[in-house]
């Protein structure tokens, strides 16, 4: 495949964890890259990629911020879009009125505000073409009450739902959008979110390299959802008949801080 030919692949968040092994995976099925990061080991990435023999054009920008999704859609360019991975996101854990509202503001921006601006500037021009894939990074935190992580929670309920109602949008289009729903996820997620003495920071996660390839592999084939390993499966399934009194406690188990302490 001529490098001229190459389909491109947008990342977000992809200067580790699950977003580092979705541009990874692209790069390994032959796309070229644009990646993007709050990060300064966005600079690594792009080098790890471009060591791999894709070309790879990289930014460090706050993606809460307009004026960054800008930043990001003008170094795309006019290049047709193959493939937008909106991965780029992050939690906040402790009590919603012992929160910082700066540091609230900041997590509904970059999970929500961010992600589906970017989302419309770079899925107009894929209508026009009639052909792209949309991957988001959800999050089973989406199905249940995060008591002690309301906002994220919260932000993840809303990208789960706004994927389902654009795929459906549009579902006469050569558009597909998949919705990736990991659990707990071995990244450096919750240590930004200050979670490291809950039970669910000190507990076994997944690997994210599995998880990047259960979502690649979903968007491939166009699905519209699906949760990464079986036990989050599990308590996918259990969320769907579980009161939401029940899962909010359920959650203060696993969130609450000191839970990880024993």
């Amino acid at each position: 495949m001529s490098e001229a030919l190459k389909p491109l692949a947008v990342v977000t968040g992809a200067s580790s964890g699950i977003g580092y092994e979705l541009a990874k995976i692209a790069v390994e099925n032959g796309y070229d890259l644009v990646i993007a990061a709050d990060r300064p080991e966005i600079v690594e990435a792009a080098q790890a990629f471009q060591g791999m023999g894709a070309k790879v054009d990289h930014l460090q920008v706050d993606l809460s911020t307009k004026e960054g999704v800008d930043e990001l859609v003008q170094l795309i360019g006019g290049r047709p879009v193959d493939a937008l991975l909106a991965n780029a996101g992050h939690g906040l854990g402790h009590a919603f009125l012992e929160q910082s509202f700066e540091d609230i503001l900041h997590v509904v921006n970059t999970n929500i505000t961010g992600t589906i601006y970017l989302v419309q500037q770079v899925a107009k021009p894929m209508v026009q073409r009639d052909k792209g894939k949309i991957l988001f990074t959800g999050s089973i935190a989406g199905l249940m009450p995060g008591t002690f992580q309301a906002v994220y929670n919260g932000t993840k309920a809303f990208i789960d739902s706004f994927s389902f109602a654009l795929r459906n949008e549009l579902k006469d289009t050569g558009i597909t959008v998949t919705c990736l729903m990991p659990g707990p996820t071995d990244t450096d997620f919750f240590e930004r979110a200050g979670m490291e003495d809950t039970k669910v920071g000190s507990d076994k996660k997944d690997d994210p390299a599995m998880v990047a390839r259960v979502g690649w592999n979903a968007m491939e084939k166009g699905e519209g959802d699906v949760v990464a390993g079986f036990k989050n499966k599990v308590q996918a399934a259990m969320s769907a008949i579980t009161p939401q009194s029940g899962l909010a406690e359920m959650h203060r188990g696993m969130a609450e801080p000191g839970s990880g302490q024993q």
